[in-house]
Protein backbone atom coordinates (compact mmCIF):
# COMPACT_ATOMS: atom_id res chain seq x y z
CA UNK A 1 0.00 0.00 0.00
CA UNK A 2 1.07 3.51 -0.87
CA UNK A 3 2.04 5.79 1.89
CA UNK A 4 2.33 9.09 -0.67
CA UNK A 5 -1.58 8.86 -1.89
CA UNK A 6 -2.15 12.24 0.08
CA UNK A 7 -0.61 15.54 -1.67
CA UNK A 8 -1.07 17.59 1.96
CA UNK A 9 0.97 16.89 4.60
CA UNK A 10 -0.80 14.62 6.70
CA UNK A 11 0.83 16.44 9.62
CA UNK A 12 -0.50 19.66 9.21
CA UNK A 13 -4.13 18.87 10.32
CA UNK A 14 -3.01 16.47 13.39
CA UNK A 15 -3.87 17.16 16.74
CA UNK A 16 -1.37 16.00 19.22
CA UNK A 17 -3.68 14.71 22.54
CA UNK A 18 -0.87 13.08 24.82
CA UNK A 19 1.83 15.50 25.11
CA UNK A 20 3.89 13.27 27.53
CA UNK A 21 5.67 9.84 27.07
CA UNK A 22 6.91 7.58 29.67
CA UNK A 23 8.75 4.75 27.20
CA UNK A 24 8.73 1.35 29.46
CA UNK A 25 12.13 -0.08 29.36
CA UNK A 26 11.87 -3.23 30.87
CA UNK A 27 14.40 -6.04 29.75
CA UNK A 28 11.51 -8.69 28.51
CA UNK A 29 13.91 -10.62 26.86
CA UNK A 30 15.21 -11.31 30.09
CA UNK A 31 12.19 -12.72 31.21
CA UNK A 32 12.18 -16.53 32.32
CA UNK A 33 8.48 -18.06 31.19
CA UNK A 34 7.44 -17.56 34.89
CA UNK A 35 8.34 -13.94 34.95
CA UNK A 36 6.62 -13.47 31.61
CA UNK A 37 3.48 -14.90 33.25
CA UNK A 38 3.85 -12.83 35.87
CA UNK A 39 4.35 -9.59 34.60
CA UNK A 40 1.05 -10.23 31.96
CA UNK A 41 -1.12 -11.49 35.01
CA UNK A 42 -0.16 -8.32 37.25
CA UNK A 43 1.37 -5.68 35.19
CA UNK A 44 -1.15 -6.57 32.46
CA UNK A 45 1.04 -7.00 29.63
CA UNK A 46 4.26 -8.29 28.30
CA UNK A 47 6.47 -8.32 25.14
CA UNK A 48 7.53 -11.63 23.51
CA UNK A 49 10.70 -9.58 22.14
CA UNK A 50 11.69 -10.35 17.93
CA UNK A 51 9.22 -13.72 17.83
CA UNK A 52 9.23 -13.60 14.38
CA UNK A 53 12.29 -13.48 11.77
CA UNK A 54 12.99 -10.82 9.32
CA UNK A 55 12.33 -13.38 6.53
CA UNK A 56 8.70 -14.05 8.04
CA UNK A 57 7.80 -10.27 8.85
CA UNK A 58 8.94 -9.63 4.93
CA UNK A 59 6.45 -12.33 4.27
CA UNK A 60 3.54 -11.22 6.05
CA UNK A 61 4.48 -7.59 4.53
CA UNK A 62 4.36 -8.83 1.01
CA UNK A 63 1.16 -11.08 1.58
CA UNK A 64 -1.39 -8.80 3.27
CA UNK A 65 -0.01 -5.77 1.16
CA UNK A 66 -3.64 -6.00 -1.12
CA UNK A 67 -5.79 -7.25 1.55
CA UNK A 68 -8.93 -5.26 1.31
CA UNK A 69 -8.47 -2.64 3.73
CA UNK A 70 -11.01 0.22 5.16
CA UNK A 71 -10.54 3.81 6.28
CA UNK A 72 -11.66 4.15 10.09
CA UNK A 73 -14.19 6.00 10.56
CA UNK A 74 -12.12 8.67 12.79
CA UNK A 75 -8.95 9.12 10.67
CA UNK A 76 -8.09 8.38 6.88
CA UNK A 77 -4.54 7.60 7.95
CA UNK A 78 -5.71 4.70 9.46
CA UNK A 79 -6.80 1.47 7.92
CA UNK A 80 -8.01 -1.63 9.13
CA UNK A 81 -9.02 -4.98 7.55
CA UNK A 82 -12.89 -5.57 6.94
CA UNK A 83 -14.72 -7.81 4.93
CA UNK A 84 -11.21 -9.99 5.20
CA UNK A 85 -9.70 -11.25 8.17
CA UNK A 86 -5.65 -11.40 7.59
CA UNK A 87 -5.41 -15.28 8.24
CA UNK A 88 -7.86 -16.03 5.18
CA UNK A 89 -6.39 -13.73 3.43
CA UNK A 90 -2.58 -14.26 3.47
CA UNK A 91 -0.76 -17.96 3.76
CA UNK A 92 1.65 -16.66 6.16
CA UNK A 93 -1.02 -14.62 8.64
CA UNK A 94 -2.82 -18.39 8.89
CA UNK A 95 0.40 -20.01 9.52
CA UNK A 96 1.06 -18.09 12.44
CA UNK A 97 -2.33 -18.83 14.38
CA UNK A 98 -0.14 -21.64 15.60
CA UNK A 99 3.63 -20.46 16.06
CA UNK A 100 4.91 -22.79 17.63
CA UNK A 101 7.13 -19.99 20.03
CA UNK A 102 3.86 -18.16 20.97
CA UNK A 103 1.76 -21.46 21.34
CA UNK A 104 3.92 -22.92 23.90
CA UNK A 105 3.62 -19.49 26.22
CA UNK A 106 0.15 -19.38 25.86
CA UNK A 107 0.05 -23.34 26.68
CA UNK A 108 1.69 -22.30 29.95
CA UNK A 109 -0.43 -19.49 30.57
CA UNK A 110 -3.60 -21.19 29.43
CA UNK A 111 -3.28 -24.64 29.12
CA UNK A 112 -3.15 -27.08 25.96
CA UNK A 113 -7.05 -26.08 24.96
CA UNK A 114 -6.95 -22.44 23.61
CA UNK A 115 -9.32 -20.94 20.92
CA UNK A 116 -8.32 -18.73 18.11
CA UNK A 117 -11.12 -15.65 18.80
CA UNK A 118 -10.30 -13.10 15.37
CA UNK A 119 -7.57 -11.51 13.20
CA UNK A 120 -7.36 -7.83 12.21
CA UNK A 121 -4.73 -6.03 10.26
CA UNK A 122 -4.10 -2.40 10.59
CA UNK A 123 -2.29 -0.29 8.95
CA UNK A 124 -1.24 3.56 10.46
CA UNK A 125 0.31 5.70 8.23
CA UNK A 126 1.92 9.48 8.84
CA UNK A 127 -0.18 11.78 10.31
CA UNK A 128 -2.43 8.61 11.66
CA UNK A 129 -3.92 10.34 15.10
CA UNK A 130 -3.43 8.79 18.58
CA UNK A 131 -6.13 6.41 19.55
CA UNK A 132 -8.03 6.54 22.91
CA UNK A 133 -7.21 4.85 26.07
CA UNK A 134 -9.96 1.90 26.10
CA UNK A 135 -10.28 -1.98 26.53
CA UNK A 136 -11.50 -4.44 24.40
CA UNK A 137 -13.01 -6.59 26.67
CA UNK A 138 -17.02 -5.55 27.32
CA UNK A 139 -18.88 -7.98 29.34
CA UNK A 140 -22.32 -7.54 27.73
CA UNK A 141 -20.99 -6.76 24.09
CA UNK A 142 -20.63 -4.03 22.56
CA UNK A 143 -21.40 -2.20 18.69
CA UNK A 144 -17.70 -2.71 18.35
CA UNK A 145 -16.61 -5.91 19.45
CA UNK A 146 -20.20 -7.77 19.56
CA UNK A 147 -19.84 -10.57 22.02
CA UNK A 148 -16.16 -11.34 21.51
CA UNK A 149 -15.19 -9.26 24.25
CA UNK A 150 -17.68 -10.99 26.30
CA UNK A 151 -15.51 -13.68 27.19
CA UNK A 152 -13.89 -13.85 30.91
CA UNK A 153 -10.43 -14.62 29.82
CA UNK A 154 -9.47 -12.93 26.57
CA UNK A 155 -6.20 -12.32 25.36
CA UNK A 156 -4.88 -9.81 22.43
CA UNK A 157 -1.49 -10.60 20.32
CA UNK A 158 -0.47 -7.91 18.42
CA UNK A 159 2.27 -8.78 16.21
CA UNK A 160 4.33 -5.49 14.89
CA UNK A 161 5.39 -5.51 11.44
CA UNK A 162 7.38 -1.88 11.56
CA UNK A 163 10.03 -0.69 14.85
CA UNK A 164 7.72 0.49 17.24
CA UNK A 165 9.58 3.78 17.87
CA UNK A 166 8.38 6.96 19.92
CA UNK A 167 7.48 8.39 16.72
CA UNK A 168 5.88 5.73 14.80
CA UNK A 169 2.49 5.23 16.92
CA UNK A 170 3.42 3.35 19.60
CA UNK A 171 1.46 0.94 21.90
CA UNK A 172 0.22 3.25 25.34
CA UNK A 173 -1.15 0.90 28.07
CA UNK A 174 -2.29 1.48 31.95
CA UNK A 175 -0.18 -1.26 33.81
CA UNK A 176 -2.49 -3.00 36.24
CA UNK A 177 -5.83 -1.21 34.97
CA UNK A 178 -7.30 -4.66 34.04
CA UNK A 179 -7.35 -5.57 37.98
CA UNK A 180 -9.40 -2.26 38.86
CA UNK A 181 -12.69 -2.97 41.15
CA UNK A 182 -13.80 1.32 40.76
CA UNK A 183 -15.95 2.70 38.55
CA UNK A 184 -13.23 4.59 36.72
CA UNK A 185 -11.92 0.75 35.35
CA UNK A 186 -15.67 0.63 34.03
CA UNK A 187 -14.74 -1.19 30.71
CA UNK A 188 -16.95 0.93 28.47
CA UNK A 189 -15.04 4.07 29.37
CA UNK A 190 -12.45 5.66 27.13
CA UNK A 191 -10.09 8.38 28.11
CA UNK A 192 -7.90 10.70 26.25
CA UNK A 193 -4.82 9.81 28.37
CA UNK A 194 -3.73 8.47 32.12
CA UNK A 195 -0.68 10.17 33.78
CA UNK A 196 0.37 6.01 34.85
CA UNK A 197 0.03 4.97 31.09
CA UNK A 198 3.42 3.08 29.72
CA UNK A 199 4.47 3.82 26.15
CA UNK A 200 5.99 0.37 24.52
CA UNK A 201 8.13 0.38 21.84
CA UNK A 202 9.73 -3.13 20.58
CA UNK A 203 11.56 -3.98 17.42
CA UNK A 204 9.50 -5.45 14.04
CA UNK A 205 8.20 -9.13 14.77
CA UNK A 206 8.25 -8.64 18.38
CA UNK A 207 4.76 -9.56 20.07
CA UNK A 208 2.70 -7.62 22.64
CA UNK A 209 0.27 -9.71 24.76
CA UNK A 210 -2.25 -8.08 26.93
CA UNK A 211 -5.72 -8.95 28.62
CA UNK A 212 -8.56 -7.26 26.71
CA UNK A 213 -9.79 -5.75 30.21
CA UNK A 214 -6.39 -3.58 30.08
CA UNK A 215 -6.91 0.17 29.42
CA UNK A 216 -4.77 0.69 25.95
CA UNK A 217 -4.26 3.03 23.22
CA UNK A 218 -1.53 4.13 20.90
CA UNK A 219 0.53 7.48 20.57
CA UNK A 220 0.06 8.87 17.16
CA UNK A 221 2.14 8.12 14.07
CA UNK A 222 4.64 11.12 13.15
CA UNK A 223 6.82 8.88 11.15
CA UNK A 224 7.02 8.84 7.10
CA UNK A 225 6.94 4.75 7.35
CA UNK A 226 3.94 3.24 7.94
CA UNK A 227 3.20 1.33 11.61
CA UNK A 228 1.63 -2.21 10.74
CA UNK A 229 -0.12 -4.81 12.87
CA UNK A 230 -1.51 -7.90 13.04
CA UNK A 231 -3.82 -8.20 16.52
CA UNK A 232 -4.88 -11.60 16.76
CA UNK A 233 -7.30 -13.16 20.38
CA UNK A 234 -6.98 -16.33 22.09
CA UNK A 235 -8.49 -17.87 24.81
CA UNK A 236 -8.59 -21.06 26.97
CA UNK A 237 -11.78 -23.00 25.45
CA UNK A 238 -13.81 -23.27 28.91
CA UNK A 239 -14.03 -19.16 28.25
CA UNK A 240 -16.81 -19.05 26.10
CA UNK A 241 -18.85 -15.28 25.23
CA UNK A 242 -22.21 -15.14 26.62
CA UNK A 243 -23.44 -14.66 23.36
CA UNK A 244 -22.76 -16.75 19.72
CA UNK A 245 -20.52 -15.26 17.91
CA UNK A 246 -20.09 -15.56 13.98
CA UNK A 247 -18.94 -19.31 13.30
CA UNK A 248 -16.05 -19.86 11.12
CA UNK A 249 -16.56 -20.95 7.63
CA UNK A 250 -15.91 -24.54 7.50
CA UNK A 251 -14.38 -24.47 3.62
CA UNK A 252 -11.64 -21.52 5.33
CA UNK A 253 -10.90 -23.88 8.00
CA UNK A 254 -10.59 -26.89 6.04
CA UNK A 255 -7.98 -25.22 3.91
CA UNK A 256 -5.94 -23.83 6.68
CA UNK A 257 -2.83 -24.73 7.66
CA UNK A 258 -2.43 -27.43 9.69
CA UNK A 259 -0.61 -25.74 12.68
CA UNK A 260 -3.37 -23.34 12.44
CA UNK A 261 -6.10 -26.20 12.79
CA UNK A 262 -6.37 -26.88 16.67
CA UNK A 263 -7.32 -23.62 17.45
CA UNK A 264 -9.72 -22.76 14.82
CA UNK A 265 -12.82 -24.85 16.79
CA UNK A 266 -15.84 -23.15 16.96
CA UNK A 267 -15.97 -19.67 18.50
CA UNK A 268 -18.90 -20.37 20.84
CA UNK A 269 -16.86 -23.53 22.49
CA UNK A 270 -17.75 -22.94 26.11
CA UNK A 271 -17.08 -24.97 29.43
CA UNK A 272 -20.52 -23.12 30.62
CA UNK A 273 -22.00 -25.88 32.67
CA UNK A 274 -25.17 -24.19 34.65
CA UNK A 275 -25.60 -27.52 36.44
CA UNK A 276 -23.50 -27.68 39.56
CA UNK A 277 -23.09 -30.40 42.42
CA UNK A 278 -21.60 -29.67 45.69
CA UNK A 279 -19.03 -32.27 45.82
CA UNK A 280 -18.54 -33.79 42.11
CA UNK A 281 -16.88 -36.76 41.64
CA UNK A 282 -13.33 -36.63 40.40
CA UNK A 283 -12.02 -33.58 42.32
CA UNK A 284 -8.18 -33.61 42.60
CA UNK A 285 -5.80 -32.22 45.27
CA UNK A 286 -4.26 -29.91 43.08
CA UNK A 287 -4.09 -27.59 39.93
CA UNK A 288 -1.03 -26.65 38.75
CA UNK A 289 -2.22 -23.28 36.80
CA UNK A 290 -3.93 -21.66 40.61
CA UNK A 291 -0.20 -22.51 41.94
CA UNK A 292 0.65 -19.12 43.99
CA UNK A 293 4.20 -20.88 42.90
CA UNK A 294 3.54 -20.05 38.87
CA UNK A 295 5.43 -16.42 39.20
CA UNK A 296 8.51 -18.84 40.27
Amino acid sequence: MSTDRVQSNPLDELEIEVDFMNVDGTDFGSFSPAEQIRHLEVEGYVVLPELLDAHLVQRLRDELADLPVRAKNYSEYIVTSDSQQPQWHSRAAAELIGHPPLIDFLTDLMGPDIIFTRGFYTHAMQGAPSISMHTDGQPYGSSIFDYEGSSPRLLRVLYYLDDLTPERAPLRVVPRSHLSYHADGNPYNRYLSHPGEKTICVKAGSAVLFPVELFHATHPNLDPEPRRLIQYGYRPAWAGPIADVPEWNPDLVANAPEAAKPFLRSPNTTGKAWEQSNKPTGMKHGAPGINPSRWG
